[in-house]
């Protein structure tokens, strides 16, 4: 008779990283920690330190099973598991820009209209930056 094959379980964070350069920004994106060992008061995972060592972090096992998601103590919030859930988030995902309605956002900041040097740069830059990235694609 063969054993039945081991229960897989996972941690799930989210990786948000963003590069400095905004030409290779990607999207949040879930990401999976397995479970390498349930107490009654802790939950261990493998955590990827440097995308070839292995460490473990735990969590407190009360608290993540009540509020299906619990805050690292030491991790940075760049790290995916600063903030751990038991199921899978849901993620929004960003839409496209309308570059109608950045075109008027960026004439209503005009310093003209009412609006600021400042909020008119800022409007600007994302209208140009929605409008160089829709020409590329």
């Amino acid at each position: 008779m063969s054993a039945a094959p081991e229960q897989v379980e996972f941690l799930y964070g989210v990786d948000s990283s963003v590069a400095d350069d905004s030409r290779f920004y990607e999207p949040p994106r879930v990401v999976k920690f397995r479970i390498t060992k349930k107490t009654p008061k802790r939950i261990y995972y493998a955590r990827r330190n440097d995308g070839q060592t292995v460490s473990t972090g735990f969590v407190d096992r009360q608290r993540i099973e009540a509020d299906g998601e619990v805050y690292s103590r030491t991790r940075g919030w760049w790290s995916p598991d600063f903030h751990l859930y038991l199921n899978p988030p849901e993620l929004e995902q960003a839409t496209k820009p309308n570059l109608g309605e950045l075109k008027a956002a960026m004439a209503a900041a005009h310093p003209d209209r009412g609006g600021t040097e400042a909020e008119f740069i800022a409007a600007r830059a994302r209208y140009e930056n929605a409008r160089t990235k829709e020409t590329s694609a």
